[in-house]
């Protein structure tokens, strides 16, 4: 056996990282503002799409663990062209969204105990050191990442797990009612649809684990089994935590703060000591975050690299998918907020996800012995949720639309330019 492949509870940790960290701290406030008191079955809904849409990823990573997963699902659903190329981007740059979305969350959650989570300043400048000390970390190799990971997920578990059973048996003493704070709200349909696509992105982080491919252990089977476990460890922790949060302040307390709705949450019950024990959780769990998306991420780039999908460095620049990826990160992380930053990742994975689901559906189901009905409902409700998600964002911002447009009109004509390049040079 070789000691230097992940293990499943490894492969978990690096799944469970990426999806806590970025889910629950920074998006809460934001699904409260679209679906009301509905909140918290906002993101039980979004892990029922993610388990649809998982399967898919699931029995081909089974056939074809990789290190490049879901492109090398894509090539052989789509060909070597502009579409299959185009769409790995589209995964790609939505991981590399998701990592301004941890490392911006690290910034705000640390700067909260201080009154300047909402700096303008501070909060991408601490998200960049984040993204710069987890390459760094990366860097040392696969080992630690796996370790550092095991470590960091048994934490970050059990510090949400306990948060939130705290704050339910607080609610249940205070005799209020988990959800009196909502009582008599009526929740906007449209936006409680959009608000799941929202939730989604709280985990996506599964996708992480079908590009860690072959440095799994046993691949064939422990990545769909990671998957799985992966989506209900964090289903189970994200009803806990938003009920929690909806006992102490609400749905109109969480839109208030936001940014860092768990740390608010925290105060009315608990003071001062609850804010910082919030803050220790998300500092964590962020930061651990990072290390498994750079490290997933990172390979998949690589491997697009090798398909002629992703641009090169020059040759003599070492560690170039790492470089990149963190690079690409770090100016996300300084130029948008994180309600833009998870605006742009919901646009184009929704849109990658619909593309995977027809291509096991229509290309690749009798090689992949999958079944037909679960790409079909992913589809149905990928369209459903980024819709609504869609004509809510062009009511409220017309401009993160646009950006989204620009990126995916950006990246097919790239791929368009690369295939073009490819057939001259053979």
């Amino acid at each position: 056996m070789n000691d230097k492949l992940i293990s499943l509870p490894g492969s978990v940790a690096l799944g469970t990282g990426v999806m806590i960290g970025a889910g629950i701290f920074a998006l809460v406030g934001q699904v409260a503002g679209l679906a009301g008191g509905w909140f918290p079955l906002a993101f039980i809904a979004g892990a029922l799409v993610a388990g649809a849409s998982s399967y898919a990823y699931a029995r081909y990573s089974s056939v074809n663990p990789s290190a490049g997963g879901i492109a090398m699902l894509l090539k052989d659903a789509y060909g070597p062209g502009v579409v299959a190329g185009s769409f790995s981007m589209f995964m790609y740059v939505s991981m590399v969204i998701a990592e301004s979305l941890l490392a911006r969350t690290f910034g705000t959650y640390l700067l909260r105990p201080f009154g300047l989570q909402d700096s303008a300043v501070l909060v991408p400048v601490l998200g960049i050191v984040a993204i710069v000390a987890a390459a760094v970390v990366n860097l040392v190799g696969n080992r630690l990442v796996e370790d550092s990971a095991l470590v960091t997920a048994v934490v970050k578990i059990v510090g949400i797990a306990v948060l939130a059973i705290a704050g339910l048996i607080g609610a249940a003493v205070a005799g209020g009612g988990f959800f009196a704070a909502d009582a008599g709200e009526t929740p906007d349909p449209l936006g409680a649809i959009a608000a799941i696509a929202l939730c989604v992105l709280a985990y996506k982080g599964f996708t992480t684990i079908t590009n860690q491919g072959d440095d799994v252990r046993d691949a064939t089977r422990n990545i769909a089994r990671s998957i799985a476990i992966s989506i209900a460890i964090c289903a189970v922790l994200y009803l806990l935590i938003t009920v929690s949060v909806a006992a102490s302040i609400g749905a109109s307390g969480a839109v208030e703060a936001r940014d860092y709705a768990l740390a608010e949450a925290a105060e009315p019950l608990f003071g001062a000591w609850g804010v910082g024990i919030t803050v220790a959780v998300a500092v964590v769990a962020t930061l651990s975050g990072l290390l498994a998306s750079l490290f997933s991420v990172s390979r998949l780039y690589g491997m697009l690299q090798d398909m002629g999908q992703a641009p090169s460095l020059p040759a003599r620049v070492p560690h170039q998918p790492l470089l990149t990826t963190a690079g690409a990160a770090i100016v996300l992380t300084a130029v948008f907020d994180l309600s833009s930053i998870a605006a742009l990742g919901v646009f184009l994975y929704l849109t990658m996800d619909i593309a995977v689901q027809w291509g096991v559906l229509a290309r690749l189901r009798e090689k992949l012995d999958a079944r037909r009905w679960l790409p079909v409902a992913t589809i149905v409700l990928d369209a459903a949720i980024l819709t609504a998600f869609a004509i809510e964002k062009v009511r409220s911002d017309l401009l993160t639309v646009a950006v989204a447009a620009g990126i995916a009109a950006v990246v097919f004509a790239g791929q368009a330019v690369a295939v073009r390049r490819r057939a001259r040079d053979a």
